[in-house]
């Protein structure tokens, strides 16, 4: 598995994923501490939205120039603008305009990153189980040491430094993305609005996607948009600790996920999931800190087991010429809810203790998994690819399955 070009793209996820998980401790703690909870979340809920906008179109352009150039292009956009708002934190406050229109555009460099990434994975690696499950590793190591070290160099060095290393991480995975070489198919001569049907045709197509986000938006608003406002401000210094269990919690599901292959990998993922409870659980509870970092511990393993076995089911699940489009459409619905949960977080928290709003998302985790199972195409989804309107694809003599 590991060739050049793969280690080169695990390389160039590592890195740009260890910036992205230091990112939401350091602007709960550096903006929440200028803006407070209504700061972060509308920052959040800004930088996701203006995502979701580009991200059908990124998955077009992904599909027509290659993903490896745009996510090239998205890295030096938030090369760029990190280091910006690097700039803007000199003057110890910068102005919250400036860090909206930052994360406007850093959202929409993000949108276009997004669609490529799954698509990039078949490219560059002949196991995609196995290499998605390496690279949910990678995520879930960063992750571990990304929170904890965003919050030991916000009190060490400020948020200037913290913002600075985070645009260097966007360059360095621009650049191991450059030296990767991967044959682009050269895609039939069509319009921008033809390229966006077809790739909604074949989402739609398939019933064990769609239904899939469908629940993932609600999952999206009520759970994962409003957990880190919410969850920072509640569990307080002790946060960047409690994500580092979180990451620890991703290694071992991105290890289980490598041994085990599961003849039904939807069904096996959603029945995982349910380990998720603990995590808004825990918070709403009040625990000490070594329950809250049990519960995200068994949270975090529980998310990266599903996440590899959704991720390898798109991959191995759809054609490869409209893959980066239907990665787009999956994609943009699932963090939609995220946009709308991160925008209602400052509000809700006027209305409604975070604690008590954490036990409702615990609540929602659960009937999260119960729709999950309940939904025939998801739970029957096999190994086995299968054409858009779920009829499996005869395999040929001989081959390998």
């Amino acid at each position: 598995m590991w060739t050049r070009n793969f280690t080169l793209y695990f390389g160039a996820r590592t890195i740009s994923l260890l910036g992205d998980a230091m990112m939401p401790v350091a602007s709960a703690l550096a903006i929440g501490k200028v803006y407070g909870i209504a700061g972060v979340g509308y920052v959040l809920a800004l930088w996701t939205a203006s995502a979701v906008l580009v991200m059908l179109f990124g998955g077009v352009v992904a599909d027509r120039i290659g993903a490896r150039r745009l996510m090239i292009g998205a890295d030096a956009v938030r090369a760029v603008t990190q280091g910006v708002v690097a700039v803007a934190f000199l003057d110890g406050a910068p102005p919250y305009a400036l860090l909206l229109v930052t994360a406007f555009l850093s959202g929409m460099a993000a949108g276009m990153f997004e669609p490529g990434v799954n698509g990039m994975v078949p490219m560059v690696a002949e196991d995609p189980q196995r290499a998605n499950a390496t690279l949910k590793i990678a995520e879930a190591v960063t992750h571990l040491a990304g929170p904890a070290l965003a919050g030991v160099l916000i009190v060490v060095a400020g948020p200037v430094f913290v913002y600075t290393v985070d645009a260097a991480t966007f360059l360095v995975s621009g650049v191991c993305l450059l030296l990767v070489r991967v044959a682009v198919p050269r895609p039939e001569p069509s319009d921008v609005l033809s390229d966006l049907r077809r790739g909604w045709e074949e989402f739609k197509a398939r019933t064990w996607m769609w239904s899939v986000i469908l629940v993932w938006v609600f999952w999206g608003v009520l759970v994962v948009g409003p957990y880190v406002p919410m969850s920072s401000q509640v569990i307080g210094a002790d946060y960047g600790w409690v994500m580092a269990a979180l990451g620890l919690g991703t290694v071992l599901g991105g290890l289980v996920a490598i041994r085990l292959r599961p003849r039904r990998p939807l069904a096996a993922g959603a029945a995982a999931l349910s380990g998720y409870v603990a995590v808004p659980l825990t918070v709403a509870l009040g625990l000490p800190l070594p329950l809250l970092m049990a519960g995200h511990l068994l949270g975090g393993c529980a998310l990266a087991f599903w996440s590899v076995m959704w991720s390898t089911s798109v991959q191995t699940q759809v054609a490869p010429d409209v893959v980066n489009r239907v990665n787009a459409y999956q994609v943009a619905g699932s963090v939609a809810g995220m946009a709308v949960g991160q925008a209602l977080a400052g509000p809700v928290a006027a209305l409604v203790e975070p604690r008590a709003f954490m036990l409702g998302s615990a609540l929602v985790t659960a009937g999260v998994v119960a729709a999950l199972l309940l939904i025939k195409p998801v739970r029957r989804l096999g190994r086995e690819p299968r054409e858009a309107g779920d009829r499996q694809v005869p395999v040929p003599a001989g081959a390998l399955t």
